[in-house]
C-alpha cells in the first residue's frame, strides 16, 4: 500500500510512504471497452460535471488536459449499477473530487438566471465560448 498527501496531511505533494510492498488485489472493470464508448459518444465526450471537454486544458486546472473517466450517477456503494442510464463521463478532476456526490445539471430556467446574473463581461465570455464549443455542430 502506498500513501500520498491525499492519504496523509503531513505527506507534500509528490510524497509517498510505502505501508507494505504486498500488492492489493486490482478491482474488476465491470464496464467494457463498447459501454465506455456509448458513454463517451452520448455524453459528447464531455465532463457532466464541470463541462470540460476531452484534451482541452482543465477548466479549473489549466496546466493539465481534460482525461474522461466512467462515472456513476448513482455510485455502487449506494445501490448503483453499471447500466448505461446510471454511467456518464467526468473528468479526472471532478472524479477526484466526488466521494459519491451527485451533482443535478441545472435547469434552462435556473441556468437562464445564473447567466443573467453574470457581469456582462462574463456574459460575453460564455457566449465565445459557445460559440467556439458549437461551431463544428454547424
Amino acid at each position: 500500500t502506498i500513501l500520498s498527501h491525499n492519504d496523509r496531511a503531513d505527506l507534500k505533494p509528490g510524497q509517498y510512504l510505502l505501508l507494505d510492498a504486498k500488492p492489493e488485489p486490482a478491482f474488476e472493470r465491470d464496464i467494457s471497452k463498447e459501454t465506455r464508448a456509448l458513454v463517451l459518444d452520448r455524453n459528447g465526450f464531455t465532463c457532466q460535471m464541470c463541462g470540460a471537454a476531452a484534451g482541452e486544458p482543465h477548466p479549473f486546472d489549466p496546466t493539465r488536459k481534460t482525461r474522461l473517466h466512467i462515472g456513476h450517477i448513482i455510485d455502487k456503494s449506494a445501490g448503483g449499477s453499471d447500466d448505461l442510464s446510471n454511467l456518464r463521463a467526468v473528468c479526472s478532476i471532478c472524479n477526484e473530487g466526488a466521494a459519491n456526490a451527485t451533482l443535478d445539471r441545472p435547469s434552462l430556467v435556473k441556468l437562464k438566471t445564473l447567466v443573467r446574473r453574470a457581469t456582462n463581461q462574463d456574459q460575453q465570455a460564455l457566449l465565445e465560448w459557445l460559440q467556439e464549443k458549437f461551431k463544428s455542430a454547424k
